[in-house]
């Protein structure tokens, strides 16, 4: 399982000796994300010299697209935007590399291992090998429509590879300047991405080029806008890419500090201190009107298709979601006074209650029976069914093998992750 690396620029990485084995010149590599259980990997290979090797089998599902320079696959040469997909124990072709060409390469369920063979015809497959090698020249081909585009249209795709049995699937994304989605989603597959043109803004940072994220499954993500000249992408994923839609988040998390104040390091004896954080604290609004605008827009677009939808709201502005939603849950469980019906009272009165006396009310008594709070679904409720039996359920993180009809399971929360050092942007928007 890869761990989860959102937003980085590539620059922000240290170059490594390419681990191209049987290969003939010199080349360095970025390494974006690796998996180091089972090797797979995404890299970012610079040619120094010419390069090449000849005929073989990759222990790995293994890709080669070229962002600048030139490929010869077995005597067809492409330039920019040439793609070349060689199965997992399929024999290959030769590949030769011209100086200077830059690329992105992907390993997937195996190592960088290589076994050369005589040649292509001569090779026997492995056993358990399927598909066919692919060769693509992406640039010739025709931008089409994406079918769900999201609550807008101005969403294109060029689909490289697509794994019949898995779903697995490669594909260039790009988005018309203009373009925005105002939800935020989860998926039952991971995601990745790297930004091959353009700008969008999203509630992670910055995409422009060069930048990169790899998801895992499940990972909570979205507001995405689109900037001049539009954005494009390659982006994968390991199974079909379905989108759960989630609006006016929030997250609040606390604990009592024991051996710390707000003041600093506190190692003398003293009453734990409260401290809390949310979402909505740590977003200070950043959105120009130009991205609100372009969300607004969204949400009115998707209204004027009859979908069901709830109004676009920014953290860091207006009254904390997460209050909202406690106060909610308190109406539910008669704690406010005057609500005896037990109903949950869905509305947005903003509790704010500005009072300056602590509510701690941590005075020794017990809490055992206090009441259940309804807070919408929750638990078992939001759960796949093999979430807690299943192969991997060490890693909520892992693919689900989600169909039609089987619960949804609740988003991974992932508060804080990598950023970039020299672009990225976190402020907790729409987490």
């Amino acid at each position: 399982m890869r761990p989860h690396v959102e937003l980085i620029q590539e620059d922000d990485y240290v170059w490594h000796g390419a681990e191209l084995p049987g290969g003939e010149g010199r080349a360095s590599e970025r390494r974006l994300s690796v998996d180091e259980e089972d090797g797979s990997s995404s890299l970012r290979v610079d040619f120094h010299t010419d390069w090449g090797r000849g005929p073989g089998i990759h222990h790995a599902n293994t890709e080669y697209y070229v962002l600048e320079g030139e490929i010869d696959y077995g005597g067809r040469k492409i330039g920019k935007g040439g793609y070349v997909y060689a199965p997992k124990g399929v024999p290959a072709d030769y590949l030769k590399v011209a100086e200077g060409t830059k690329m992105l390469h992907y390993r997937e369920y195996g190592d960088a291992g290589y076994d050369a063979v005589e040649s292509v015809a001569a090779a026997k497959r492995w056993s358990d090998a399927r598909e066919e090698v692919i060769v693509i020249d992406s640039d010739a081909m025709k931008w089409d429509a994406v079918p769900n585009p999201g609550p807008m249209p101005g969403l294109y795709i060029k689909y490289l590879h697509v794994d019949p049995v898995t779903g697995f699937y490669t594909r260039l994304v790009h988005a018309e300047q203009g373009w925005s989605d105002h939800r935020l989603a989860h998926h039952p597959c991971y995601e990745e991405a790297y930004t091959t043109q353009g700008h969008m803004e999203y509630n992670f940072g910055t995409l422009d080029l060069g930048t990169y994220f790899f998801r895992p499954a499940r990972v909570k993500h979205g507001h995405f806008t689109t900037m001049e000249g539009g954005a494009t992408w390659l982006l994968r994923s390991d199974g079909e890419l379905k989108n759960w839609y989630t609006q006016r988040e929030w997250v609040r998390w606390g604990g009592d500090g024991v051996n710390y104040t707000a003041e600093g390091l506190n190692e003398e004896p003293h009453e734990p201190q409260r401290w809390s954080s949310s979402t909505h604290d740590l977003a200070t609004p950043w959105r120009s009107e130009e991205d609100m605008r372009q969300m607004n827009a969204a949400w009115q677009f998707q209204i004027d298709q009859g979908q069901n939808n709830a109004p676009v709201k920014h953290q860091g502005q207006g009254a904390d979601p997460s209050i909202i939603a406690i106060m909610k849950a308190m109406d539910a469980a008669n704690l406010q006074g005057g609500h005896g019906d037990g109903h949950s009272h869905d509305h947005d009165h903003d509790h704010s209650h500005d009072h300056d006396h602590d509510h701690s009310h941590d005075h020794g008594h017990s809490h055992e029976h206090a009441p259940e709070l309804d807070w919408g679904w929750s638990g078992k409720d939001v759960e796949h069914r093999d979430e807690r039996t299943g192969e991997h359920a060490h890693n909520w993180g892992t693919r689900v093998d989600w169909k039609d009809g089987d619960p949804i399971p609740a988003p991974i929360i992932s508060s804080l992750p990598v950023r970039s050092r020299s672009r990225g942007r976190w402020d907790g928007d729409g987490m």
